[in-house]
C-alpha cells in the first residue's frame, strides 16, 4: 500500500518496495510526486463536498447518521474487496441500502429515528466484520477499509470524486430553501409547500454521497472527522449558511494539505493524518476565536 512507507531523510522515501527521491530544492517538495498530487486533488474534492454537506449535518444534529452510514458501508466494501469488485460501488450500494432501511424501520416498525439508526449501525458493522474475517488478507483489507488509502487515488477516482462533488453542490443548491425551512421546523416547510419528506430524503442522500466519496480518502472510521470538524471550525466565524459552507470547504482543503504533508515527513498513515489535521484546525479555530472574543470584550469594557 502506498500509504505505508518508511523514510531515511526528508528527500528520500521508501514506499513498499519502491524508492522515491524528491529534491529538497523542489518548490513543491513532496507534492512534486504524482501520487501525492492526485491524493491532494482527490482529497480537495472530498473536502469541498464534506464542507457543504457537513454544514447541514452540524446544523441538523445528524452526526450519528454520518457515523452510522460510514460503518453501514462496511458490508458492501468488504464483500467487494473479497470478490475483487470496485469497492466504491459496493460501499455505495451498502450505504444506500442502509439509508433506505432507516426510513423503512421508522414507517413500518414505528421506531424512532435514532433507534432505527442504532439497530442498523450495529447490524451492518457486525456483518462487515464477519465478511472481512473470512478474507484471506484480513489485516490488509481491514486497514484499507477502516483507514482509507488516499495515496492510492488514481485518475479514474479523481473523475468520480469530481462528479460526486458536482452532484453534491447541485443538490445542495437545489434544495437550499427546503433545507433551511426543515432546519427551522418541518411544519413551516410543509406550509411553504417545500415537501419536508423529500427534503429529508435529499439530505440523507447527500450525507450518504459524502460518506461514500470520503471512504477512500480517510476510511470508514475517520469519515465523520472530515465531515464534522471543518464545519464546526467554520461555525466559529460565521452564522450565514453559504459563508459557513465555503469556509468549511476551505478548512477541509487546508486539512488535506497539512495532513498529507505531515504524513510524508512523519511517516504516518495519510488518512489518519488528514483527519487529525482537521480536528487540530478546529481546536486552533476555537482557541483563536475565543481569544479574539475575550480581547474585544475587554476593549469594550475599557
Amino acid at each position: 500500500m502506498l500509504s505505508s512507507y518508511e523514510f531515511d531523510n526528508h528527500s528520500h522515501k521508501r514506499l513498499g518496495s519502491l524508492n522515491v527521491t524528491v529534491s529538497p530544492a523542489s518548490p513543491l517538495g513532496p507534492f512534486a510526486l504524482d501520487f501525492l498530487q492526485r491524493g491532494f486533488i482527490g482529497g480537495a474534492f472530498v473536502a469541498i463536498l464534506c464542507g457543504v454537506v457537513g454544514t447541514w449535518v452540524v446544523i441538523r444534529g445528524m452526526a450519528f447518521l454520518g457515523e452510522a452510514l460510514a460503518h453501514g458501508m462496511l458490508p458492501g466494501v468488504a464483500l467487494a474487496t473479497v470478490l475483487s469488485l470496485p469497492v466504491l460501488v459496493g460501499g455505495a450500494l451498502s450505504a444506500v441500502a442502509m439509508s433506505v432501511s432507516i426510513g423503512a424501520l421508522q414507517r413500518r416498525a414505528k421506531l424512532s429515528y435514532d433507534t432505527s439508526i442504532g439497530l442498523l449501525f450495529v447490524s451492518m458493522l457486525a456483518l462487515g466484520v464477519i465478511i472481512i474475517s473470512h478474507s484471506g488478507s484480513f489485516a490488509t483489507d481491514a486497514t484499507s477499509i477502516l483507514f482509507g488509502d488516499i495515496l492510492a487515488i488514481n485518475q479514474g477516482d479523481l473523475v468520480l470524486l469530481a462528479i460526486a462533488a458536482a452532484v453534491g453542490l447541485a443538490v445542495a443548491m437545489l434544495f437550499h430553501r427546503s433545507f433551511v425551512a426543515l432546519a427551522l421546523d418541518s411544519r413551516i416547510a410543509s406550509v411553504l409547500g417545500l415537501r419536508p419528506r423529500i427534503a429529508q430524503a435529499a439530505l440523507v442522500g447527500l450525507v450518504t454521497l459524502a460518506v461514500v466519496a470520503s471512504y477512500q480518502a480517510v476510511g470508514s472510521l475517520l469519515v465523520v472527522g472530515l465531515l464534522l470538524a471543518p464545519a464546526v471550525a467554520a461555525g466559529h466565524w460565521t452564522t450565514r449558511i453559504p459563508s459557513r459552507m465555503i469556509l468549511a470547504s476551505l478548512f477541509g482543503v487546508v486539512a488535506v494539505f497539512l495532513g498529507l504533508l505531515a504524513s510524508w515527513y512523519a511517516a504516518t498513515a495519510a488518512g489518519a493524518s488528514v483527519a487529525a489535521a482537521a480536528i487540530l484546525l478546529t481546536c486552533v479555530s476555537w482557541t483563536v476565536h475565543a481569544g479574539l472574543t475575550t480581547f474585544r470584550s475587554r476593549v469594550r469594557r475599557s
